[in-house]
């Protein structure tokens, strides 16, 4: 039994990591397309239902009593909410870079936690304040904001930046809808939003006349169906296939593979590297993340019952 139990632990550490690089090369798939946000957004929702929708099937789990009446508004309305998330990262990539916007948007963990407090009058304790505190002066640290930075456009970086923090809030009022359809597996709660982009994307943006598909290079295609297939589909059964066989401090390290391999990919590729500043911040959120998510003490037992 113990023999399985650590062959579980093992195939989850594995299974998540090999999620965590995948996702981190998302970024690649964006830059190297050359197609705006919602184009690209569109063709990954497209051909990730296409994905998730034969595993799925393959799995026997399309059937209509998955969904009752609660269950298919709050998917739906998560699905909205996600696709316009992708949509803004994906735009937060093109106006500054990989790196800065994967690091931005790697907030989202704190935002769950003051709207879990906002919503449902959860005590945050000077602990997890302290932490979240940490978490954002790292972020004005990574987002280069204070900085001296040489860019062609500070105006849209800026806005670039307004769209990353935006998409991670979003993000994180996706992931409370989530906590709330426990019973409802989230490989068809991700099909779902595939299919929310799928079917509502093409009613916002008319990519679809005939001379723009000619234009798209089979190049192209083939960056967009990894998007879909891979970054869609396998990142998303990877890691939704670990998390049930990993602990949660196993969990909060290994979700940093993704942030930590868009930022190394963007250094490598594109020669866009954190300046020194940046790295701080970034591994500020890192600390204060591991503190929430473990729990890690801020300030000493004795100061924190005299402050309460």
């Amino acid at each position: 039994m113990q023999s399985e139990h650590y062959g579980n632990r093992q195939q989850g550490v594995l299974m998540l990591a090999g999620g965590g690089l995948l996702m981190g090369t998302i970024g690649v798939f964006v830059e190297e397309a050359r197609l705006g946000a919602l184009t690209l957004v569109f063709f990954r929702c497209f051909f990730g239902m296409l994905a998730l929708a034969a595993y799925c099937a393959y799995k026997g789990w399309l059937s209509p009593r998955q969904f009752t009446r609660r269950t298919l508004m709050l998917a739906l309305i998560s699905g909205v909410l996600m696709v316009t998330q992708w949509v803004a990262f994906f735009d937060a990539i093109h106006r500054t870079s990989i790196a800065v916007s994967t690091v931005v948007f790697h907030v989202q963990p704190f935002w769950v936690v003051l709207m879990g407090a906002a919503l449902f009058h959860e005590r945050l304790g000077a602990d997890r304040l302290g932490w979240i505190g940490i978490a954002f002066a790292g972020l004005v640290l990574a987002s280069g904001v204070l900085a001296e930075t040489h860019v062609a456009d500070r105006t849209s970086y800026m806005i670039g930046i307004g769209e990353s923090l935006g998409g991670s809030v979003l993000y994180a009022s996706v992931t409370l809808i989530a906590k709330s359809l426990r019973n409802f597996r989230p490989h068809l709660l991700t099909l779902t939003q595939c299919v929310v982009g799928s079917v509502c994307l093409p009613l916002i943006a008319p990519f679809f006349a005939p001379l723009e598909l000619v234009h798209i290079s089979a190049t192209q295609w083939g960056w967009l169906v990894g998007m879909g297939v891979l970054h869609t589909g396998l990142s998303y059964v990877l890691i939704y296939g670990a998390l049930p066989m990993l602990t949660t401090p196993v969990i909060a390290v290994l979700l940093f593979v993704y942030p930590l391999t868009a930022i190394a990919v963007d250094a490598i590729v594109y020669g866009r590297a954190l300046s020194v500043p940046q790295l701080a911040g970034m591994a500020l959120i890192v600390t204060a993340s591991l503190g929430v998510n473990l729990g890690w003490r801020l300030l000493p037992p004795r100061l924190v019952k005299v402050r309460r």
